[in-house]
């Protein structure tokens, strides 16, 4: 398979010395990748890069249109592509949260870190097609993960929240036993997928589909600890 990885930066030396690295670890890893450079925002939207852009390398601090309000655009195309912010500021990073940002490198970019977020970026597209079978309502179903909001445990079933809602049954640890690590548990009640969280509280967690789930006392630092390691 050939990724395609782009760089977007209003700064020449910077996008080379990304493509450096990129480089380096297509030197250790052998994968086939594609990578094209692009100098603003506008430019990335211009050429509708969106639409085959698997990785992003992008910069927040640029003119006119910065990274964020990219990324937002991006989102309304393609959910799918991994982002991966290049910044000097740890101000943005609830910005990336919102946009669902595989992570954050805060400059200088060593090329451990290029590797680490590349092979996470590499194993995340590899899963991004990844389903869960499930029965509800006489029917075998293949639910994609990347559409799972959360799970709800209800009694003796278990209600799937994703495009629309599917009650099986079964027990909640069955279920979590089929899903990938993009799933933590909350509690005895809820398997939450990280990709949609927005904010964690002490006493609730909130989507960004503005969904709420109780966080029950003493799983907040856990549940902190898993989100800040899946990011």
């Amino acid at each position: 398979m050939t990724y395609q990885i782009a760089i977007c930066d209003d700064e020449e030396k910077q996008r080379a010395y990304i493509k450096s690295l990129v480089e380096g670890w297509l030197r250790q890893t052998f994968h086939h990748t594609k990578i094209q450079e692009y100098a603003s925002s506008e430019q990335f939207l211009f050429e509708q890069a969106y639409d085959r852009t698997q990785i992003l390398f992008l910069d927040i601090e640029m003119e006119k249109m910065d990274g964020i309000a990219l990324a937002r655009e991006i989102r309304k195309h393609n959910r799918q592509m991994q982002i991966i912010f290049v910044t000097g500021y740890m101000e943005y990073i609830q910005e990336g949260y919102d946009v669902e940002a595989l992570h954050y490198l805060l400059k200088p970019v060593s090329q451990e870190k290029i590797d680490s977020v590349l092979d996470r970026a590499v194993e995340r597209l590899k899963t991004a097609d990844a389903v869960l079978l499930v029965e509800s309502g006489g029917e075998v179903l293949r639910l994609p993960l990347k559409e799972i909001r959360f799970i709800e445990s209800n009694r003796n079933y278990n209600i799937i929240h994703a495009d629309n809602d599917y009650e099986v049954r079964g027990t909640l640890s069955e279920l979590e036993a089929k899903l990938d690590e993009a799933f933590v548990r909350v509690g005895r009640s809820y398997l939450v997928n990280l990709n949609y969280v927005r904010r964690i509280g002490k006493t609730e967690l909130i989507l960004n589909t503005g969904e709420k789930l109780p966080v029950p006392r003493g799983s907040y630092k856990k549940l902190n600890e898993a989100f800040i390691k899946y990011f």
